[in-house]
């Protein structure tokens, strides 16, 4: 939800600011007064591709933020900031820290619908229908769906596993007698990387024995032996202590020495204990380095590492045992991959069952909502229709399309082939109003929802926006004043007349509400046109409570 919307230098606006409600708010003006300067800056807050040319002439760069509470979300909310310099340079922040278009798009794009008549929306879309009609029916069709992903994921698998088996299965002749022989040179060294390991690690110590032990023998020496470190650093203690008898600063020095002397004594310990472990074993050692040898050779051929030389065994293995088995192994995965699918075939058939129960529900429901638009006869059927088994996907077996009948004994067309910008306008409505909080949106951006309506249409629309604010934060750009009186924010575009136009957003109402109201009525704010204004933002405030 958009709780604050701050607008800079985006075509004719110089700053503006919304803080629209959670349920309905109109915006309302003259025409060309600038409305669709705040749509194009609410596109960029959801991601949509910037075009420098939208910034104010005169101006280094457009700025868009805005605070927004996203269900699910930080209950501090997060803030989204935009900018879009002339020279076609964006950045964008997402709490401060430098974030992508991508991401924005992701997380914000997904939660705000942006519903003009000339957009594209997510509704025409048809691979967008088969999640719609899962959400509307999720308790019935949820379960079904997710038993019948589980068993496509197993019959891929299954799929990929007869395909290894068959490819084995026909190399085998061709291969068999190098993979023999891979196997037999790598298992006559028997490496694992566990021992590889161990020799490079203990190689080197064995192959410099001598100088180790020369190198660690001296170093004892020097330390522990007569007239050494050990020795001297003792005395030093000693000639301290006793002549702090005549100076106490002495025996802090002294504190010092001893307690280096306790150092060197613990690392004579471990220079003695290494020197007692390093063996001369001259037959020892060849046997390490002929171990050494045939791994390195091995790597040599299979590597460059030893995992590589494992890795290769194990595939020479697999080929072997594939030739001797006469195909067994090919049957088993055939069987397996035969006995996988007809467990997908029977929950894609449940699936389908269940959205074919849901999907006239869902028709009707949304039909209703169109008649209640005025929309005559016109009606809304939800096709479900299976694919080729090659076309299935984690979705399900079938394609689910929205299509739209314009009256009875007409032919239903797929809707997004629908002519007419007010009949898209109002079924993505009726839909909007079906699918309440289950379209996974948040906040909807109507522009143009009441072209070409006017009489009963018009009042009938503004209910059913009313209605639909119940369920989803509603902004609406409207010119009928019957949408106008149903919101709870109301706010007026102006345009000024200067030789350097610029358009301004106010919050408005009281008296100045009742004008604007009176303006759409009649073009004047006449006394006529005033009482009717008030009359109407009377009852639909009475119809609110």
């Amino acid at each position: 939800m958009i709780d604050e919307l701050s607008v800079t230098n985006v075509a004719l606006i110089r700053r503006a600011s919304l803080a629209p409600s959670a349920g309905l708010t109109v915006l309302t003006g003259e025409t060309g007064a600038g409305k669709t300067a705040l749509l194009s800056a609410i596109k960029l807050l959801v991601g949509e591709r910037a075009d420098a040319s939208a910034v104010r002439e005169g101006a280094d760069a457009l700025e868009v933020e805005a605070r927004l509470y996203l269900r699910g979300g930080d209950p501090d909310g997060c803030v989204v900031r935009r900018r879009v310099e002339a020279a076609g340079r964006g950045r964008v922040q997402v709490d401060g820290r430098m974030a992508s278009v991508r991401e924005i798009a992701s997380t914000i794009g997904a939660t705000i619908d942006l519903c003009g008549q000339h957009e594209h929306q997510r509704l025409l879309d048809p691979a967008t229908h088969v999640a719609l009609l899962d959400a509307w029916a999720s308790e019935s069709i949820g379960p079904a769906r997710e038993a019948y992903a589980e068993a496509l994921a197993d019959a891929r698998a299954a799929a990929g596993e007869f395909e290894r088996a068959h490819e084995l299965n026909r190399s085998a002749d061709e291969r068999l007698d190098e993979a023999s022989f891979v196997l037999r040179r790598i298992d006559e060294v028997g490496p694992s990387e566990e021992e590889h390991a161990e020799l490079e690690e203990a190689l080197p110590r064995a192959e410099h024995a001598e100088s180790l032990l020369r190198a660690v023998g001296g170093a004892h020496e020097g330390i522990a032996g007569e007239g050494g470190a050990f020795d001297a650093l003792g005395g030093a203690v000693g000639w301290l202590r006793d002549a702090s008898a005549h100076d106490a600063s002495l025996v802090a020095l002294a504190d010092r020495l001893e307690s280096a002397l306790i150092d060197i004594e613990d690392a004579a310990a471990d220079l003695r204990d290494y020197r007692d472990s390093i063996e001369l074993d001259p037959a020892g050692l060849a046997r390490m380095q002929e171990r050494m040898a045939a791994f390195q050779g091995l790597m040599r051929s299979y590597g460059p590492r030893m995992a590589d030389v494992l890795e290769r065994r194990e595939r020479a293995a697999e080929l072997v045992a594939a030739a001797r088995d006469g195909g067994a192994r090919e049957r088993e995965a055939r069987e397996a991959l035969e006995s996988a699918e007809r467990r997908l075939a029977a929950l894609a058939d449940r699936l389908d069952d269940a959205r074919a129960q849901a999907a006239p529900r869902l028709a009707q429901a949304v039909s209703e909502q169109m008649a209640a638009l005025e929309m005559g006869s016109a009606e809304v059927i939800v096709q479900v229709e299976r694919l080729a088994r090659p076309q299935w996907g984690v979705a399900g077996p079938s394609r689910v399309e929205l299509l739209y009948r314009p009256g009875a004994g007409l032919t239903a067309r797929p809707l997004r082939r629908i002519a007419s910008g007010g009949e898209i306008s109002r079924v993505m409505l009726a839909c909007k109003v079906v699918l309440g909080e289950a379209d996974g949106t948040e906040t909807l951006v109507f522009d143009e929802v009441d072209a070409g309506v006017g009489g009963a249409t018009a009042l009938a629309l503004a209910r059913v926006l009313a209605r639909l604010a119940r369920t989803h934060q509603v902004i609406v750009v409207t010119h009928l004043a019957q949408v106008a009186v149903m919101g709870e924010r109301h706010y007026l575009v102006r345009k000024s007349a200067d030789d350097v136009p610029e358009t301004s957003l106010a919050l408005i109402d009281g008296e100045r509400r009742v004008a604007e109201i009176a303006r759409m009525l009649s073009g004047d704010v006449g006394e006529a046109s005033l009482a009717h204004a008030r009359e109407m933002l009377g009852l639909a405030g009475a119809s609110a409570r």
